[in-house]
């Protein structure tokens, strides 16, 4: 078969990418994260080289307990779930963590380990940076290091509401409230999620996940089919949850206007 490609057409002629092209399209994900869009275009092109792209596996486990941080990571898609873990092996959500923030809050409190366990709840994608050199942009104290200050502010805040709530309120208050957080950190109204891994997040048993899920499904809130929740009525589910959700959502919302 003849070969028609002019033998003076450069790769780059061809359509592959350039230089420019992947520095453009590193810039663009990187602006996908909340504190890194506070930088500026130069602030930004200086931490790049020290940013790497990783995908965030659906159920993949990026910190254990009192283990040492070698890496925090800033979200670009996705959500990861700061789990506390007890004796006997039960879980219970303390947080979560989408592109707005970061995974590695206690690396920028001069810390080297958490007490949580780090697990990703909705697949997607981060930038990923050696601990050792956050503690060097931290050093610095510019503005990355007032951006990362003020989101862990919020994401204090949030541990805090979510200790208060999981004390007070019922699974089905708490359950509207998760469906809310997490409906907030995806594209689209499909959450992937089994009953398995609500009672996981939630600490309380299956069958109590089972009853609120229920509940909130005969309400007209969600639909439930095997391994995925569907939003139905937005505002429904936000006037079935808790008062926690909108004390939580005023930080954020703060924090992201700031």
């Amino acid at each position: 078969m003849p070969n028609n490609q002019n033998p003076n057409t450069s790769q780059n002629d061809r359509g592959s990418p350039t230089g420019q092209d992947r520095a453009n399209s590193s810039t663009t994900r990187a602006r996908s994260n909340a504190i890194l869009n506070r930088l500026s275009d130069s602030q930004l092109e200086q931490l790049l080289p020290k940013l790497k792209p990783v995908e965030l596996g659906l159920g993949k486990t990026l910190y254990e307990p009192e283990q040492k941080i070698d890496y925090v990571y800033f979200p670009t898609a996705g959500i990861i779930s700061l789990l506390a873990m007890f004796e006997d092996g039960a879980t219970v959500e303390a947080g979560v963590i989408g592109n707005e923030g970061l995974l590695g809050t206690p690396v920028v409190l001069g810390a080297e380990a958490t007490p949580h366990q780090a697990l990703v709840q909705a697949g997607g994608q981060a930038l990923r940076m050696a601990a050792h050199d956050l503690k060097a942009e931290v050093q610095k104290d510019g503005v990355l290091m007032k951006a990362m200050l003020r989101y862990t502010n919020v994401m204090f805040t949030q541990v805090a509401q979510t200790a208060a709530c999981n004390r007070v309120h019922s699974v089905e208050q708490r359950l509207a409230r998760w469906f809310l957080l997490t409906h907030d950190r995806v594209s689209g109204d499909e959450l992937g999620l089994t009953q398995e891994f609500i009672s996981r997040m939630l600490g309380v048993r299956r069958a109590g996940v089972s009853v609120a899920a229920n509940n909130l499904r005969q309400s007209g809130l969600i639909e439930y089919r095997r391994g995925n929740v569907i939003v139905v009525d937005r505002k429904g589910l936000e006037g079935q949850s808790c008062e926690c959700y909108e004390t939580v959502k005023r930080e954020y919302d703060r924090y992201l206007q700031g």
